[in-house]
Formats: C-alpha cells, structure tokens, sequence
C-alpha cells in the first residue's frame, strides 16, 4: 500500500513537472521543417515525365500554356518582376525564347546573323546573360538631361544685383530601328512624354539616326533652315545594376556646318554623311564648328510607366539670390 502511494506522488510530480516545462518553453513550430525536403516544381516545358501536384489556386485555374504565353506578352524588365512571384514563374521565365525574342529586337540595327555570333563568343549562348551584360540603349522610355546656368538679373535702385537660376531639359528616344528623337525644353518629363514620337508636330522635335558600338552611342541630325546645321552627339552607356542601362555620360557634343549639296532632305540618313568628320570640321565657313561645354549633365533614363511621377516633375525651386552690389 505504501509502495502504490509512493508510486502515485511520483507520477503526480513528474506531471507538475511536464505542465511547468509546457508553459515556459516558448513554442517554435518552424522547427518541425528541419529535415523536411520541398520538392521543386517542374517549369513548363520540363523533360520530366513525373506529374506535378501544384497548390497554388492560379496554377490550378490557368493551364502552363496560357502562363506561357502571357509571359511573351510581357517585356523583360517585367518579366524580372514576375520571376520573384514564385519558384515555377522563375524556372518558367528562364526559358530561352523570351530572352531570344528581347535580345534580337534590341540589337536589332547589327542583323541577326551578327547577334548569334556574338551570343556564342562572348555569352556562352545564353540569351539572358547577353541581356543583362550586354550594353543596350532602352527604347521603353525617355533619356533625360537636366541642365542650369545663372543668369544676371535687372538690378533694382543700384543696391543689389539679382541672379537667376535657368533649368532646362535634353530628351532622347530612341527606336530600335536605329531613329531617335530629340527635344530641347524647360517643360517636365510628363508634358513632353506625350509629343516624342514621329505623329507628333515636328516644330520643336527633331529626328535622325543612332549607332551602337560596344557601350559607345554616336548619334547625329539636321538642323533645318538657310545654314544647314549638323548637330553630333557621343555618349557612353551605364547602369546602376546590372542590365538596367539606365544612364547616359555625354562625352561630346559638337555643332557644325554642312553645304547645300551634301544633303537634300533633313530625314536623310545624316549619320552615314558626317561619318569620319573630326570634332572642328566643318563644311561650311558660314558656320563653325562648335565644341560644346555646358549643358553636359549625364541622361537619366525615365520609363514610360514613370514619367508620371518621377522626381524630374517635381518643381524646381525659386533661387534669386541677391548679392550685393
């Protein structure tokens, strides 16, 4: 009898003892993972023949050839997006032919034949490499470049002499074709964004063609008018991160003269005519040729899809500053 009582405090303590432990051992269920492996999904278009049970409700609902599909419809900078989703949309996006289609329009002006040759020499044949190494100029939005000069004021009563801060803008598009359009403006990006393209009114917008040599743009058009003007540009290519070719160094900038019968019609391919021209050459002695050096700030490039609230809107402060006369 003593024994079974003595057996029964026991038990009653070690009881105590869990139901203690139970409330000051904090709980962590992740813990339960360790060891557990998650199978990975198979991309569309997988080799495998074992069947996939995905859970997520939009797998279920869209077969994998309508996901592909919408995925051609999108752009690669979109696609980037989407391949942070999920694990499948990223082992999908990773598929060849989206990356194929994006690199052979954006490098469309140097021929197919000559992409595939530098796909296998330079990127070991992958088409996603070549588009985030390769230097590209973007054709999804504006390059824009904001410039200021002071200029002198009226002075006032001879006691204090006005400066003023002047802020203008360079805009550039570019088409893959090879064209590209140019606006000088002190509007925002968001009132030009609209008018860069060839339906609009040409008054203040000028067109003419660009070439691409490694991260070197060279860039040229027709100042129309009495005195034909060649205007000349030379930039070089960068980005912040990689494949975003988002920024634009302008190493020179170059105005200069043509005679009336090299050109004929300001939509000519006036590239092709300076090509070989040094920086102080100049066809015309009525017009000297003119190295420019203000106004050199680099392009920031804006996408279309932000042009309505980039930073560039953002009204640029009233500076008067007044110094003493």
């Amino acid at each position: 009898m003593t024994s079974d009582y003595g057996n029964l405090v026991a038990e009653l303590e070690a009881a105590s003892r869990l139901r203690s432990a139970h409330f000051l051992v904090t709980q962590r269920p992740w813990l339960d993972l360790y060891g557990v492996h998650v199978r990975p999904v198979a991309p569309f278009g997988s080799a495998s023949s074992k069947p996939v049970v995905d859970g997520a409700l939009i797998h279920r609902c869209l077969p994998d050839e309508l996901i592909f599909e919408i995925f051609s419809k999108m752009t690669p900078y979109t696609l980037g997006r989407a391949a942070c989703v999920c694990r499948k949309w990223r082992y999908t996006i990773r598929n060849p032919a989206f990356w194929r289609n994006a690199c052979l329009k954006a490098w469309q002006i140097a021929g197919v034949a000559e992409n595939y040759k530098t796909l296998q020499s330079k990127y070991d044949g992958s088409w996603r490499r070549m588009w985030l190494c390769r230097p590209r100029v973007r054709t999804d939005g504006l390059y824009v470049s904001r410039n200021t000069y002071i200029r002198a004021g009226v002075a006032e009563w001879k006691m204090t002499k006005p400066v003023h801060i002047v802020c203008y803008y360079r805009y550039l598009r570019f088409y893959p074709s090879g064209r590209f359009l140019y606006k000088n403006s002190s509007q925002k990006v968001k009132d030009v964004a609209k008018g860069m393209n060839f339906r609009a009114p040409r008054h203040d917008l000028y067109a003419g063609s660009y070439t691409l040599s490694e991260d070197k743009v060279e860039a040229a058009f027709l100042y129309p008018g009495l005195r034909p003007t060649v205007w000349r540009i030379r930039l070089r290519l960068r980005g912040t991160v990689a494949g975003a070719n988002n920024r634009m160094d302008l190493l020179a900038l170059v105005t200069s003269g043509l005679n009336g019968s090299e050109v004929t019609d300001s939509d000519e391919d006036i590239l092709n005519i300076v090509e070989g021209w040094a920086e102080d050459e100049t066809h015309n002695p009525d017009v000297p040729a003119i190295t420019h050096k203000r106004g050199l700030t680099p392009f920031v490039f804006v996408p279309f899809e932000e042009v309505e609230s980039s930073v560039l809107n953002l009204p640029v402060e009233r500076m008067d500053y007044y110094v003493p006369g």
